[in-house]
């Protein structure tokens, strides 16, 4: 008897390899087709539905303004730095002021000495007053006397010329006394002017803000139009977004909205619509919709990204659906709902949208039970599967 096996038995063995394939294959198949697929299960319920129109911006102020300089001077300090708050009217820097100080008290020494002018030529007009008053009775007398022929001919003529040349002199004083008022009013414009630029060395708040940036040191020369610092006013602060034109009908200012910073995306911030854009960009057929922000991160800078969710309906009592689980057939929107074990496909109508659900208005009714594949890879439902409810 030799150790090789028998032909029955070599037939056997190959026999029951094939059987073990044909199951394995079977059972594969059986998995594939008539085993139950592994569901998520969504309970209808009513309750509160909020439709929201969704942007992105940046966070920016509506107010905000370079603060530099009005004259060419070294800069001697910078009162402020960045991150701090500044009230109106707040001294922020100074620029030298030693040679606008001597312009200052060279101008207040030439309206002194244009007063003293003033002065002068209105002394010199009661003089000539005086002697107008003066030359005027003698005159009068002159001219008594020669009609009784006591006086000559030739008095009364000298008494004339003595009487024009008077005149003439108190013409001479008051148009002296105007020319050294209009001297003493440039004077005045001129002290007031170099004040005024004196005034210029000292930079100040224009309203209550922050200052985000500080862009120059004390010791350089400035020049007017250049930054020494940025401020903006805390007033108001918004997100400027950009949403589709699509939305355009269903918003307006006032409308509720919450602000979700990529810094802190599981977080909502309250805000509102501020004010809408009158402009779509032509490429990317969106709009800007300023949502301002009622309250904002520990840690914020303007520039931030920002996502903006803005409410346009409410609906206090409606049956809730999860978007995952509407599935559609051409146009028609419908759900899959458990059917003692197998998944059965059924036409809905929608109505409000939010921004994860939707709501019912025909063809569920509450406590219903809603089918989803449990994982996104997984095929979709089909009519008739049978499922696996957990």
């Amino acid at each position: 008897m030799n150790g090789s096996p028998s032909p029955r038995t070599a037939w056997l063995r190959k026999s029951a390899r094939w059987v073990i394939l044909a199951a394995l294959a079977a059972l594969v198949v059986y998995r594939m087709k008539f085993a139950p697929v592994p569901v998520l299960v969504h309970e209808v319920k009513s309750g509160p539905l909020i439709a929201e129109v969704m942007g992105t911006g940046t966070l920016e102020a509506r107010v905000k303004t370079t603060l530099s300089p009005r004259l060419q001077e070294r800069l001697a300090e910078v009162l402020v730095d960045q991150n701090d708050s500044v009230k109106a009217g707040q001294l922020l820097a100074r620029l030298d002021d030693g040679e606008l100080r001597m312009q200052v008290e060279g101008a207040e020494a030439a309206l002194a000495s244009a007063r003293a002018s003033l002065e002068r030529v209105k002394t010199d007009e009661a003089r000539a007053l005086a002697v107008d008053r003066q030359a005027q009775l003698n005159h009068q007398r002159v001219s008594v006397l020669q009609a009784t022929k006591v006086s000559s001919q030739d008095e009364l003529d000298k008494s004339v010329e003595a009487l024009h040349v008077a005149a003439a002199e108190v013409k001479r004083s008051q148009a002296a006394i105007t020319e050294a008022g209009s001297q003493v009013v440039a004077a005045e414009k001129n002290l007031a002017y170099q004040k005024e630029r004196l005034t210029y060395t000292r930079i100040l708040s224009p309203y209550d803000g922050l200052v985000v940036r500080r862009d120059r040191d004390p010791g350089g020369v400035v020049v007017p139009g250049g930054s020494l610092l940025q401020l903006v006013s805390t007033n108001e602060i918004w997100v400027s977004a950009w949403v589709d034109e699509t939305a355009m009908s269903g918003l307006a200012p006032g409308q509720p909205a919450r602000v979700v910073f990529r810094s802190e995306p599981d977080r909502d911030y309250p805000g509102e619509v501020a004010r809408l854009g009158r402009e779509t960009d032509r490429e990317t057929r969106e709009f800007l919709v300023d949502v301002r922000v009622k309250a904002l991160p520990k840690n914020w800078t303007l520039g931030q990204r920002a996502e903006v969710f803005i409410e346009t309906a409410r609906q206090p009592a409606a049956l809730v659906v999860p978007s995952r689980f509407v599935q559609w057939r051409g146009s028609q929107a419908g759900v899959f709902v458990n059917d003692r074990g197998r998944a059965r496909w059924r036409a809905v109508t929608l109505g409000v949208r939010g921004r994860d659900a939707v709501a019912a208005t025909q063809g569920l009714a509450p406590g219903e039970r809603l089918l989803a594949p449990r994982e996104a890879r997984q095929p979709s439902l089909t009519d008739g599967l049978r499922i696996d409810v957990p």
